[in-house]
C-alpha cells in the first residue's frame, strides 16, 4: 500500500489571493468588552468631568 500525503500547500497561495488577502477593518473605537471594570468606572467619572 502506497505511503499517504501528509502535507501539501498546493493552490492555497493562488485560492488565497484570488479574492485578495484583506487587512482587518480597524474601528475607530474598539469595544470595551472585557475591559478592567475599575478602569472603566473612572473613565466615565473623567468623560463627565471633561464635557462639563
Amino acid at each position: 500500500m502506497a505511503k499517504s500525503k501528509n502535507h501539501t500547500n498546493h493552490n492555497q497561495n493562488r485560492k488565497a489571493h484570488r479574492n485578495g488577502i484583506k487587512k482587518p477593518k480597524s474601528y475607530r473605537y474598539p469595544s470595551l468588552k472585557g475591559v478592567d471594570p475599575k478602569f472603566l468606572r473612572n473613565q466615565r467619572y473623567a468623560k463627565k468631568v471633561k464635557k462639563s
